[in-house]
């Protein structure tokens, strides 16, 4: 009996022994397996220096271009308003005595020449009176010719003793009063010619009309005032005003650029006169800036004017890096952590190369030449950068 329980009680703890010992060695094994697994994962933590979600969050951040814009040289510019006008303009009226208006030949908008006629006054009255002394001339001419016959024919019988020295004297006297009776007469049908030839109403140098106040039927004398007004050869000028402080850096022969008000069209012009004075009222200063002819270019009317008065160095940036908002224009810099950071700038001339940052940047900063509407001020991108242009 003491057999029996011996071999009963020894056999299952020999069995169970045996089995557990497999099972604790894949227990050890995998759990060796998972520190080498987390042991490699710190490792690759330690090297790269992110998480699993800073990573995920790289992979995440948008890609934007970047420039970096340097310094560039642009033109220092000033702008002006004003109005339009001719560079000299002529008042054309009566300069004779006048008379009724018979035609008017020209237009606003056309172009004459020097002492084309622009009007012509009736001259009826003026036309005889030229008959009149040109037929008193022939009188005078005729008189004059009879006292040289009579002298010659004296001069002829004085050798002979038949007139004396004195009737010589008496007809060389007569002969001569003729003649400057027959210069007398020439010297006033000349004048009343000139006094009928200021009846037309001419051009008193080429250029364009302007305007014209007159009729056919109309009459006309010096009191009549300014009947046609022209533009001397056509030339047109901008009265821009200008502050003090901006009028001091101009110099005639300034280049500049004209837009009129309404259009779109734009006009080269330079400085030709710079004003000597300041209103002390308004502190501005005027800056006349002559303008080829063109049909868009309307005295009386405004434009605006865009001066070169020097050079300056600046970053120059694409239109699609700056942006504006309620407190003016700003660009995004990238920082070293590649986040994106405001920064507001002022802005210069706008031109086909860019706009000139004039504060704001030093030009060597990572600038988002676009996209940066999107942007949100420390949101982290990824840049990539491109040569400025």
């Amino acid at each position: 009996m003491n057999y029996e329980t011996q071999v009963a009680g020894d056999a299952p703890a020999g069995i169970f022994g045996e089995e557990a010992q497999p099972a604790r060695r894949r227990l050890l094994v995998i759990g060796a397996i998972i520190a080498i697994i987390l042991i490699g994962i710190a490792a690759w933590i330690t090297m790269n220096g992110k998480s699993p979600e800073m990573a995920a969050a790289a992979q995440e951040a948008p890609v934007v271009t970047v420039i970096v814009p340097g310094q560039s040289v642009v033109p220092r510019t000033i702008s002006g308003n004003g109005s339009l006008a001719a560079r000299v303009e002529m008042p054309v009226g009566v300069v004779g005595e006048g008379g009724e208006v018979r035609q008017v030949l020209v237009q606003p908008g056309d172009w004459v020449s020097a002492g084309q006629v622009l009007a012509v006054i009736e001259r009826s009255v003026q036309a005889e009176q030229i008959k009149s002394l040109a037929a008193q001339v022939e009188v005078n001419r005729a008189d004059a010719k009879l006292a040289q016959a009579q002298l010659d024919r004296a001069r002829a019988l004085v050798q002979r003793g038949f007139i004396s020295q004195a009737d010589i004297d008496q007809r060389t006297a007569t002969r001569d009063a003729a003649n400057a009776r027959v210069n007398v007469a020439v010297a006033q049908l000349a004048e009343q010619r000139a006094r009928t030839g200021r009846l037309d109403i001419r051009a008193p140098a080429a250029g364009l009309v302007l305007t014209r106040e007159v009729e056919p039927g109309q009459i006309v004398g010096s009191s009549s005032g300014v009947l046609f007004r022209m533009a001397k050869g056509g030339e047109m000028e901008l009265l821009a005003q200008l502050s003090e402080a901006d009028l001091a850096t101009l110099r005639p022969g300034n280049s500049a650029t004209i837009t009129p008000v309404g259009g779109q069209a734009q006009f080269s012009g330079r400085v030709w006169q710079v004003s000597p004075v300041i209103d002390p009222q308004t502190r501005q200063g005027m800056a006349r800036i002559a303008i080829a002819y063109d049909p868009a270019i309307r005295p009386g009317g405004f434009a605006s004017a865009t001066i070169v008065s020097g050079s300056a160095t600046a970053p120059m940036l694409p239109e699609s890096a700056v942006q504006t908002d309620a407190k003016g224009h700003f660009v995004y810099v990238i920082n070293g952590r590649d986040e994106a950071e405001r920064r507001d700038v002022e802005v210069g001339q706008v031109s086909d190369k860019g706009v000139a940052v004039t504060r704001g940047l030093n030009g060597n900063e990572r600038i988002v030449a676009s996209a940066g509407a999107f942007l949100r001020a420390g949101q982290k991108v990824r840049p990539q950068l491109k040569k400025a242009g």
